[in-house]
């Protein structure tokens, strides 16, 4: 299941790797955990948070944890970094590692940001002359103007964040471990902890990764580990794992919005039906990038008058990308038995990897009013590395040699 990364050092070893936490709901819950471990006696009314992990990485690879709250990413990473000690099986840990695990750890908030510089560098095992020759680099990393002499309890989170990613970005660990600190501070911090990450990778830095942003993964990572439950539900190829992932969370949505829609026989309007590509759009369609999509609607019309009927994408988190109804190409859809059917085909899709919502809504026949909406999920799957939401054609005429190049999507599928 280990990833094929080529002849180089293993700097992280797991077997078997197992985490438990004692019960502690009520108070006889804290005594009998603190009889266990008085006694050495492990498992007993104990719950398993992290099962059977194995994971090697080797030095220079770059690995993703992805998965929902509560998964275990955060308990494996402690259990890397040294901060746990695990209930089952083993890991090893081959170098320095330098870990931003929780915002503010291991920083003293009555101290000045000058000071808890001091402390990291020595818990970090850095000598007096190290310090002193990176103490200036670090501050000027940070970029926390005045405040690197304030208190840390004067902090907000986003600065905290920066004064522990410049600790660590000074050091240069051989292992770098890091937790949603991407997820925190701004955009101008984030680029560039982004390039100094990218620049840590080039020169043979290992990351390990935990986000919930599939673009940091794919950006960052070249594997990826998704943990569910906290087992390991997928281990692999960066771009193969995020999107197994994500039509995961996908068919969720989807089983979600299937049981939620009832169709209402009384209304004027109503969607009844709806396929993809020929296939019922009960769970969420996956499609190849640049793959044809074929939508095929149903309505329910209670009076038998002509509805106008909606069709659009929105990005996983609501944002609109493109829509399109019956009415504003004069198009009708066509009546079959008791009802209507509109259909719809897209094309060469030219959405960019990720996840979306294709949304179907009946309207009143002067298209103004909607009265039923269905929406299903659509994951397009494939490798890219380009911004947005879609995919314009391009080119680049003065590529290479003089030589003038077309980049378009390719017909093979």
């Amino acid at each position: 299941m280990t990833p094929d990364s080529g002849p180089s050092s293993v700097l992280v070893q797991a077997s078997g790797l197992g985490k438990r936490y004692p019960k502690v709901f009520h108070r006889r819950d804290r005594l009998r955990a603190l009889a266990s471990l008085i006694t050495g006696r492990r498992g007993v009314d104990s719950i398993p948070v992290l099962r059977d992990v194995d994971l090697c990485v080797r030095r220079g690879e770059s690995l993703g944890l992805i998965g929902e709250n509560g998964a275990g990413k955060s308990t494996l990473l402690k259990l890397i970094a040294g901060v746990l000690t695990p209930s089952e099986g083993s890991v090893r840990v081959d170098g320095r590692v330098g870990a931003l695990l929780e915002l503010g750890a291991g920083f003293h908030p009555e101290y000045s940001g000058r000071d808890n510089i001091t402390m990291s560098a020595v818990l970090y095992g850095l000598k007096p002359a190290e310090l002193r020759a990176k103490l200036e680099e670090i501050i000027a990393f940070a970029d926390i103007g005045r405040y690197i002499d304030e208190p840390v309890k004067h902090y907000s989170s986003g600065m905290v964040v920066r004064l522990g990613f410049a600790v660590v970005a000074a050091l240069r660990p051989d292992l770098l471990i890091t937790d949603e600190v991407l997820a925190v501070g701004d955009e101008a911090f984030q680029k560039k902890c982004i390039r100094w990450i990218e620049d840590y990778l080039g020169a043979g830095g290992t990351l390990l990764l935990v986000s919930h942003s599939m673009y940091h993964v794919q950006k960052l990572c070249r594997h990826a580990l998704w943990l569910r439950d906290g087992s390991v539900a997928a281990y692999g190829d960066v771009f193969d794992v995020t999107q197994a992932y994500l039509a995961y969370q996908e068919r969720k949505s989807g089983e979600q919005a299937a049981l939620s829609h009832k169709v209402d026989a009384s209304q004027e309007f109503a969607v009844t039906g709806l396929a993809l590509n020929g296939m019922a759009a009960d769970r969420p369609t996956v499609l190849e990038r640049g793959a044809d999509l074929h939508v095929e609607a149903r309505i329910h019309s209670r009076d038998g008058r002509l509805p106008v009927v909606a069709f659009g994408f929105a990005r996983a988190d609501g944002t609109p990308v493109y829509g399109v109804t019956t009415e504003m190409e004069s198009v009708a859809p066509i009546r079959e038995g008791d009802g209507f059917v509109a259909r719809i085909d897209f094309p060469r899709l030219p959405l960019l990897p990720g996840s979306y919502s294709l949304r179907v809504h009946s309207m009143d026949s002067e298209g103004v009013r909607a009265f039923d909406t269905v929406e299903r999920a659509v994951t397009i799957r494939g490798e890219s590395r380009e911004f947005g939401l879609v995919r314009l054609e391009h080119r680049w005429p003065d590529a290479g040699s003089g030589v003038h190049r077309t980049d378009e999507v390719s017909d093979d599928r």
